[in-house]
């Protein structure tokens, strides 16, 4: 497994285990009220800020336990980057009317914020998803 195979598991693992958690804090946060009443800006900037943490924990930690044979990046490396950041980048846009509907729509800002991170998630796992099919069934 290359490096670059490493990070983008790292971050897909790190992305979709953070939203998890975020997901499980904000509902207990709730404390069986309204989600709209929970006070998820601190828990969604705690979540975002161990995601990054955690990104590269994790990778530090998968080049000690398993090291790559190398740490330079091919055309292959590129190509598969490039192409898993484009589908991420279409679904993103994609993705953002959502929270723009919502926000003409004059949702409260709790849904909007949601939507928005929501939408981030989903774009950046089907990247990394593309990319992670793209190392394994060849490039």
């Amino acid at each position: 497994m290359s490096y670059e195979e490493k990070g983008t598991w790292a971050f897909l693992v790190t992305t979709l285990g953070t939203y998890a958690g975020y997901v499980v804090a904000l509902v207990r946060r709730a404390d069986g009220g309204p989600l709209t009443e929970a006070p998820y800006v601190s828990t969604m900037l705690w979540a975002l800020g161990i995601a990054i943490v955690a990104a590269m924990v994790l990778r530090i930690m998968v080049e000690i336990a398993v090291p790559s044979e190398t740490y330079q990046i091919d055309i292959r490396d590129k190509d598969i980057n490039r192409q898993g950041d484009y589908v991420s980048g279409l679904v993103l846009s994609v993705g953002m009317v959502l929270p723009l509907g919502l926000t003409l729509a004059e949702l409260d800002h709790f849904w909007i914020a949601n939507a928005i991170y929501a939408v981030f998630v989903v774009s950046t796992s089907i990247g990394a998803i593309v990319k992670i099919v793209a190392y394994r069934r060849g490039w």
